[in-house]
């Protein structure tokens, strides 16, 4: 007698597309920007705990407030402004870097889980391929990089290592250390801004106009570096 045949194998299902993650990206990022029309963080923030709150709730209610301003696309000095009209100098500058922190934390986990494999394809060409490799190679550097130069948006450089090769635990620990200069110099200037005539509005007022000007020089040389190579 012959052996009956095997059953055969099921077909494996065919692999999901990762554009149906990254509409889920868009999807979210879209519902975070647009739920600034119903809510200001910024409000919450200049203002504090509704009253009967225990003041003990602040601290994490604004790291949190401040995170979720981040993924809505907010400035960030517009909330450091808050943060230092709310909390002064000291206690401001600790919880906006945790909150630029957790911001960017979360933005790096929505970016890796939901964008990257459908963005990975278009991480061609010489320089894209070039920067990808500086960002897997070199993570801690590359992000400090990004942090500490004035005028970069701040999500641009979140989505941007998420989508690249960048390892978590440097970028978060570059984020942290290199936010802490723009940070600090604009919950300052918020904070004595009621004494315009002080060191302290002065040199962060000075230090503000400063890299603004070094934005400026930087856009017009990249535009400068496009120019050329078009020509």
């Amino acid at each position: 007698m012959h052996a009956p045949d095997a059953a055969p194998a099921p077909p494996e299902p065919a692999p999901r597309s990762p554009w149906w993650r990254f509409a889920l990206l868009v999807l979210i990022l879209g519902a975070a920007a647009g739920s600034l029309l119903l809510w200001s963080p910024t409000a919450f923030l200049r203002v504090g705990l509704p009253a009967g709150v225990p003041g003990y709730w602040l601290a994490p209610a604004f790291v949190a407030v401040y995170a979720l301003a981040t993924l809505a696309f907010l400035p960030r000095p517009a909330l450091n402004a808050a943060a230092g009209l709310l909390l002064g100098i000291q206690e401001g500058t600790v919880l906006a870097v945790l909150g630029t922190t957790l911001g960017a934390a979360a933005a790096f986990g929505l970016g890796r889980a939901l964008g990257r494999d459908a963005l990975r394809p278009f991480l061609r060409g010489r320089m894209l391929t070039a920067l990808d490799r500086r960002f897997t190679d070199q993570s801690f550097r590359s992000v400090l990089l990004l942090r500490l130069l004035p005028g970069l948006p701040f999500q641009a450089g979140n989505y941007g290592a998420a989508f690249s090769g960048t390892r978590f635990a440097p970028y978060i620990l570059a984020t942290a250390v290199g936010v802490v200069p723009t940070t600090a110099v604009y919950v300052t200037a918020a904070a004595s801004a009621r004494e315009p005539g002080s060191a302290s509005f002065l040199l962060s007022a000075g230090v503000i106009g400063l890299f603004g000007a070094v934005t400026l020089v930087s856009l017009w040389r990249a535009a400068a570096a496009r120019r050329r190579t078009t020509a």
